[in-house]
């Protein structure tokens, strides 16, 4: 007989209910999940394979980029660079010549017979620059230093287009350092222009033009500033070990070689301000080159084309420093006082000098060439040869036996005394 438990009824029907909220859940999440799926094909369709073409269109150059079968294409950039230093290169190259110095050479040789002979060549014993900075019909000038030219039996200039041209030499000076040369002007087309040394400040740009080592490097431009201005460099002319003359000069740290002597030193506008002339060249010193002002160059370059040499004035005496004397001469012999330690002293005088004429004699010792204090050689030949010129006065004022003495002369030409 069956039995109804009500109990069991009760737990069957719990159980029922059960079951029913299990698959409710999952028919929610179901839904959740169809309904974020629609959202994210919406927000990101390539995820369903559905590409944007633009997409594509990159993607598919950055494949063909990388195919190392496609030809790959090389911009080639082209500057033009115009600066003011290249503006002012520009302006003054063509005007900047090589100058070969050519001398006779002796050779000995062995003859046929075993006897040594002896013939001669020209070689080139040297080479500097120089300037173009003048042209008159078919003649053009080049300026260039004394030294590049110096003991040459023949001269050629070599042109910026390494044409070469003989030369003639038309005047030269050893103390300014200075020559002018002559050639022909037909295929000359640029002269250089000059500028105003004295506007000159220091730290201001100079460009070096000139031919370092030769005509391997010629037209080389250096760059650099003005160091110092008014500088004074100490020049043995003659070479016997005593101070002759004293170049004033423009101080530059651009780089000065052997070969830039004579070459231009030009200012950011092209004009040329100084002759390049020296470089102090050892371990301890690099970057002092030097170079001649232009203003004080002018007039030399003038009266060389004009005349041929530099004419300056003399007082026709032999003369040594008071410094090279000893202690004991200078009291014995010369008997000066003895705070007097500088000077000049009067070592002959030549027959009808002016010297001569206004009295002056051996041993007397130049101390005062008219207002001006002189020390040494040097400053007498710097006070005459730059404010004095032949047939003009000066008082020259000396130490005889000790005491003061004044004297005025005329002065004479300069030939190889002063």
């Amino acid at each position: 007989m069956g039995y109804y438990d009500d109990q069991d009824g009760q737990r069957r029907g719990k159980e029922s209910r059960r079951g029913g909220g299990r698959f409710g859940y999952f028919l929610s999440g179901l839904i959740g999940v169809i309904v974020g799926a629609l959202v994210v094909a919406l927000l990101f369709p390539s995820i369903f394979g559905k590409t944007n073409p633009d997409s594509a269109a990159v993607d598919s150059n950055s494949v063909a980029n990388t195919n190392p079968s496609t030809p790959k294409t090389t911009k080639t950039v082209s500057l033009k660079v115009t600066t003011d230093i290249t503006k002012a290169v520009e302006k003054t190259e063509k005007a900047v010549v090589g100058v070969s110095n050519i001398q006779k050479q002796s050779i000995w040789s062995d003859d046929m017979f075993g006897q040594d002979s002896k013939s001669s060549s020209s070689q080139e014993a040297g080479s500097g620059s120089g300037i173009i900075y003048k042209k008159a019909g078919d003649k053009a000038y080049v300026v260039t230093n004394y030294h590049v030219i110096e003991g040459a039996n023949a001269l050629e200039v070599t042109l910026s287009n390494g044409k070469k041209l003989s030369a003639k030499l038309v005047g030269s000076d050893k103390y300014t350092d200075l020559a002018v040369l002559q050639i022909n002007g037909s295929n000359v087309t640029t002269v250089a222009q000059f500028g105003d040394s004295d506007a000159l400040k220091l730290g201001e740009t100079v460009i070096a033009i000139g031919n370092p080592l030769g005509e391997e490097f010629a037209g080389s431009v250096t760059e650099g500033i003005v160091s110092g201005l008014n500088r004074t460099v100490p020049v043995d002319i003659d070479e016997d070990g005593t101070e002759d003359w004293q170049e004033e000069v423009i101080q530059t740290d651009a780089a000065i070689n052997p070969g830039n002597s004579g070459g231009a030193l030009v200012n950011i506008a092209g004009q040329v301000v100084g002759i390049n002339s020296m470089k102090i060249s050892n371990e301890s010193v690099e970057g002092i080159g030097f170079s001649i002002p232009i203003n004080s160059a002018k007039p030399v370059i003038h009266q060389l084309e004009t005349k041929g040499k530099i004419t300056r004035p003399a007082l026709g005496v032999g003369i040594v420093n008071v410094s090279d004397i000893s202690a004991y001469q200078q009291k014995e012999t010369l008997k000066l006082p003895a705070n007097v330690t500088t000077g000049v002293v009067i070592g002959s005088v030549e027959n009808g000098s002016p010297a001569n004429k206004a009295g002056l004699k051996e041993f007397d010792v130049i101390y005062k060439l008219d207002d001006q204090k002189i020390d040494n050689i040097v400053e007498l030949r710097k006070f005459l040869y730059e404010h004095k010129q032949p047939g003009d006065k000066v008082k020259v004022s000396v130490y005889r036996n000790g005491q003061p003495k004044t004297f005025t002369l005329t002065l004479g030409t300069a030939s190889g005394s002063n």
